[in-house]
């Protein structure tokens, strides 16, 4: 008999992994942290329960608390804004541990920012981690307290660093068209992407299907850069590509949360995550997940 499945932080993902579940049949239990999510998957048909990251209870009864045990999890709530350690995640382990019996597994959304700048290197899972902006290092701190308990209490755990999430309805239009400039070609780091459909998937088939436990670079296979990013959306969009500029200009003129980004460089493999996992990518390139774009208003 399948084992219940909850999704923690049910926000853009979520609510595809929980649609992608109820299409096979699968009724996840959704927690979300606003009221407002609430009401939005209310409104989807999902059965939703609110909760509070913030406070070490998780604002949960203990009925509630207690269907953790024995099921299957994803977690994809984010770090706070603020600090090098996820108390979000620190505040939901600590339950998971006063837990009479352990989750069978958990599945964690992280990101490739936690390799930091790799020059433009070709990597993989075995690649050092060596965050360098704040938001990384609080995923990381995600990553190795989560590991830890499952270690510790032999739970499947499997972490899906991802770079950007992208999507029909997940674009940089506002970016875009806001006059603010990009960074020429040439300045430009280098990363990989992922179709917002392909990670849903990915992380279903972790959910349902006996997968190794690990790390896995969910990316697609093809690394382009910033620009080639914007610029292409601008022209699936019929929009007017941005302005260029040097990176010398960029870091007079960009937010430093933009800088961030492009001070970071590396070639993304996910020859790990295909050789493991039975789903394939419908979207392996940029080109392919834009091929259908239609204007949106």
């Amino acid at each position: 008999m399948l084992k219940k499945i909850n999704i923690i932080g049910c926000g853009y993902i979520g609510k595809k992994i929980a649609h992608l579940l109820k299409s096979m049949d699968v009724e996840p239990c959704c927690f979300v942290n606003s009221r407002n999510s609430k009401s939005d998957c209310d409104s989807q048909g999902l059965q939703t329960i609110l909760m509070d990251l913030g406070d070490s209870d998780l604002g949960l009864n203990e009925e509630t608390i207690s269907g953790f045990q024995n099921s299957i999890m994803v977690y994809l709530v984010p770090p706070q804004r603020k600090g090098d350690t996820d108390t979000r995640m620190k505040n939901f382990v600590l339950k998971l541990k006063s837990l009479t019996v352990p989750p069978l597994k958990i599945v964690l959304i992280s990101t490739t920012g936690v390799y930091g700048n790799c020059k433009g290197e070709w990597i993989d899972e075995l690649h050092p981690a060596n965050p360098q902006a704040d938001r990384a290092f609080r995923r990381l701190s995600a990553e190795t307290r989560l590991q830890k308990y499952c270690d510790d209490t032999q739970v499947e755990c499997i972490v899906f660093r991802v770079p950007g999430i992208y999507a029909t309805d997940k674009l940089p239009v506002k970016r875009i068209t806001s006059g603010e400039p990009i960074v020429n070609a040439e300045d430009s780091g280098l990363t990989n992407r992922i179709h917002a459909d392909d990670l849903s998937a990915f992380c279903v088939e972790a959910l349902l299907k006996t997968v190794s436990s690990g790390i896995y670079n969910c990316c697609d296979g093809s690394p382009s850069t910033m620009n080639d990013y914007f610029t292409k959306v601008a022209d699936a969009l019929k929009l007017p590509r941005p302005e260029e500029i040097s990176l010398s200009q960029a870091q007079q003129e960009l937010s430093s949360g933009m800088l961030s980004y492009l001070a970071e460089s590396k070639r993304i493999s996910n020859k790990k995550l295909l050789d493991n996992f039975e789903t394939r990518l419908k979207y392996p390139d940029l080109d392919a997940g834009l091929k259908n774009l239609i204007q949106i208003n």
